[in-house]
């Protein structure tokens, strides 16, 4: 028997295959951009999802373990507003998760007391429901033709399955979802001009949501009993990918975005300080993360401008951690989500001088970004999660000056997993596992080894406290002005 994963991201899709036993054993990759016609506009059409999928399935489909296929799962990026006709027919491209321009309908939206009371959290411009409004508003003749909305993973599931099904961890992100109790809000979906039957049903992401299409299986070579997972947000599939189910357990994930997420035993949401609260993939769990929107983001913007590739950016400032900097840098490049909920704020540089240099904006960028990180774990804090230690994922965690320097503003060790295979894709291959088999979650979602601990540096911690203390000031300082 044989697992799959499917990861549906941003920038291009990977498919992951696992043995019987869950581990990796082959994985292919196809790629796609973003459309930006407008500014803050983002958009993708989703047939590009679909080539990605048949194209790095191909490649897959020549692995031996291939043919025992007997479970899918897929993780996605969250909030994307994918919208049906009643064929099926997509009627717009797919609004984007990093796209900005339904701010003022998610302020109307967020007035509403209900919002928050029921999905657990603050409407975000980037969420589905404000996404609507404003197809409602300045698109009418597509809002008049709406007959689903699905996000991209529930695309996928469709795709594959024939069925509108979708799990509670991605739809907890729309702003329609009563995170609580893990069901469609009547009273949210009225609020943003929708109804239930626009709705996908709902299954859990270790739940079975449907068989694999019968075309789809003779095309692909498989059988005719191979179920599909409902799947699960990329968050949530990362935390199934990292072990992550229970309290005290979370990672920090230095992407694009930076995710600091820490599980949950029970729904404790926070809306007020901008901390996402969204069901788990598994039944009767949560999790709680604080999100900024540029993390490797913004080492990759000043590595542009320097004419150089990120990791020589860095190279010269070793792996010993230097004490704060001068140099400030406020890394909100694209706005920014916990804790300020600001779509409108921008990056900036402060304490600039006529010696400064490269390296030293390179500090600053750096801890820029650290800095936004412990926003968000102030805010986990506020939520009384518990934070022992975090597994450190991402690209940026290739970076032994960043990890120390992560590790000492949130005066927490950071652990390195030993296995390469940990993320997203592990986590939806996982989900395809637990719905095929019918295995507890216990026995499937696992933490991988450790195979490195980045102690906090003691002697720094101070310092950095008071820079971290310094960071909140200037934030309220640069909105002023700009």
């Amino acid at each position: 028997m044989s697992y799959l994963g499917i990861d549906l991201g941003t920038s291009g899709l990977r498919a992951l295959l696992c043995d019987a036993a869950g581990v990796p054993v082959g994985s292919a990759e196809r790629h796609y951009e973003a459309r930006h016609p407008h500014p803050g506009w983002s958009e993708q059409d989703p047939s590009d999802w679909i080539a990605a999928l048949e194209g790095a399935l191909g490649e897959l489909r020549d692995h031996p373990a291939w043919a025992g296929l007997r479970g899918i799962g897929v993780a996605g990026h969250m909030h994307g507003a994918v919208l049906l006709g009643p064929d099926d027919a997509v009627l717009r491209p797919c609004i984007l998760w990093n796209d900005t321009r339904a701010f003022a309908e998610a302020a109307q939206l967020d007035a509403i007391p209900a919002f928050r009371a029921l999905s657990g959290n603050i409407v975000f411009p980037g969420f589905t429901a404000p996404k609507l409004e404003w197809v409602r508003a300045h698109e009418p003749e597509i809002f008049s033709q709406v007959a689903k909305v699905l996000l991209p993973a529930t695309y996928l599931n469709l795709y594959l399955t024939g069925d509108h099904v979708a799990d509670m961890s991605d739809s907890a992100g729309s702003a329609w979802l009563d995170t609580g109790a893990r069901d469609w809000s009547e009273t949210l979906l009225e609020a943003g001009h929708m109804a239930r039957a626009q709705m996908p049903r709902l299954v859990e992401g270790c739940a079975a949501a449907g068989r694999l299409r019968p075309a789809l299986a003779q095309a692909w070579g498989l059988g005719p009993q191979v179920t599909v997972a409902g799947g699960a947000g990329d968050n949530a599939a990362a935390a199934c990918g990292t072990g992550a189910l229970d309290e005290g357990q979370g990672f920090v994930s230095l992407g694009t975005s930076g995710v600091l997420l820490a599980a949950r035993s029970g729904y404790h949401p926070l809306p007020g300080s901008a901390l996402h609260t969204f069901c788990h993939a598994v039944p009767g769990r949560w999790y709680q993360m604080g999100v900024m929107l540029s993390c490797t983001d913004s080492l990759n913007w000043l590595a542009r401008i320097a004419g150089m590739r990120p990791a020589e950016l860095t190279a010269p400032l070793g792996e010993a951690l230097q004490p704060p900097g001068r140099v400030r840098f406020l890394p909100y490049l694209s706005g920014e989500r916990t804790p300020h909920n600001d779509a409108m704020i921008r990056g900036a540089f402060t304490g600039l001088g006529a010696e400064t240099g490269r390296d030293d904006m390179t500090r600053a960028v750096l801890e820029g970004v650290a800095f936004g990180l412990r926003d968000s774990a102030e805010a986990l804090r506020g939520a009384k999660a518990e934070l022992g230690h975090l597994l450190a994922i991402g690209g940026g965690s290739r970076s032994r000056y960043w990890l120390r320097l992560i590790a000492t503003v949130l005066n927490m060790p950071l652990h390195l997993p030993a296995s390469g295979e940990f993320g997203a894709a592990l986590g939806a291959a996982r989900l395809g596992q637990l719905a095929a088999s019918g295995a507890a979650p216990e026995e499937v979602i696992t933490p991988p080894a450790t195979a490195e601990v980045i102690e906090p540096v003691a002697e720094l911690v101070d310092a950095y406290e008071a820079a971290y203390r310094r960071f909140g000031p200037a934030y309220r300082a640069i909105r002023e002005i700009q």
